[in-house]
């Protein structure tokens, strides 16, 4: 009878994923917060962008990772 066991280094994977998800959680806002205070410095479009480019990345980053850790505690290879 096998056992089931979660695979760790599927797990790091998953947990360094949600690490980037939880550091651009914090740089996406922020990052539109300086650029909406400041819509006529020449940054402004950059940052808009920037800010809006990480939100997006870390909602891709949060869904992989919680996607890679599900994996390593199911055994989906």
């Amino acid at each position: 009878m096998e056992t089931n066991h979660t695979d760790k280094n599927l797990l790091a994977q998953g947990l360094k994923l949600m690490l980037i998800t939880l550091a651009l959680m914090f740089l996406g806002p922020i990052l539109l917060y300086i650029a909406f205070s400041n819509p006529e410095k020449p940054l402004y479009y950059p940052l808009l962008i920037a800010g809006i480019a990480s939100c997006v990345c870390a909602i891709y980053f949060a869904f992989k990772g919680l996607n890679k850790i599900m994996d390593s505690m199911f055994n989906k290879k």
